[in-house]
């Protein structure tokens, strides 16, 4: 390993330590030179994830871009923890996570017609304040309602890399994520790529929530 490699290899393995949160290949480059090139940054990355090899009690993971240390499955069991406890998400919750996470981009009018039911405003606030899911844009329809999808939180706390990763039909049904009678075909189709969605980025309105 470089001198250099080694050396921007420590900074960004203590920054990570430090961090509470996951962070962005966006974030990590600030700490590499103005001139570096992705050449050093995946070098760099890549030879951290080898210093946490197999035999370390820790991985590096990488979700939806955004890097974080976790412990290693295998003995995850082995390590107590004292947390506060966390109000589990209600029926209509987990299934509205669940149909944004299948179907993102969607609307608010998209996710009360697969439910078949209202969904209140609470329910996406909740989702939005625990940070897995944001907004991604709005639809080109009348009104331009806001469309949702999850976010990387998501996918760190349900231990994923890429939203690709979610399980199938028999672990949802196992999991009880599916509500009864649910149109299960209709759930799970993922939603059209049409490109008829505008970039949120900068866009977002308070609590106009759609």
């Amino acid at each position: 390993m470089s001198a250099d490699i080694n050396h921007y290899c420590r900074i960004i393995e203590a920054l990570l330590f430090a961090s509470p949160e996951s962070m962005s290949a966006r974030a990590i480059r600030k700490y590499l030179p103005d001139d570096a090139d992705d050449a050093l940054y995946d070098a760099v990355m890549a030879a951290l994830g080898a210093r946490y090899g197999a035999e370390s009690g820790l991985e590096l993971c990488q979700m939806d871009g955004h890097w974080a240390f976790r412990t290693r499955p295998d003995i995850a069991e082995h390590l107590e923890a004292l947390r506060e406890t966390e109000k589990p998400l209600s029926r209509a919750g987990l299934e509205t996570l669940a149909i944004i996470a299948y179907h993102q981009p969607v609307t608010r009018a998209e996710i009360e017609e697969i439910r078949g039911v209202t969904i209140s405003k609470g329910t996406l606030d909740i989702l939005l304040e625990m940070g897995w899911i944001r907004p991604k844009g709005r639809k080109r329809s009348p009104g331009r309602p806001v469309t949702w999808g999850t976010s990387h939180e998501f996918l760190d706390h349900f231990g994923l890399e890429n939203i690709t990763d979610l399980p199938g039909l028999d672990e949802l049904k196992r999991s009880g994520l599916l509500r009864q009678g649910a149109v299960i075909s209709d759930f799970l189709r993922p939603a059209d790529a049409d490109g008829d969605e505008e970039d949120a980025d900068g866009e977002e309105d308070g609590d106009d929530h759609d």
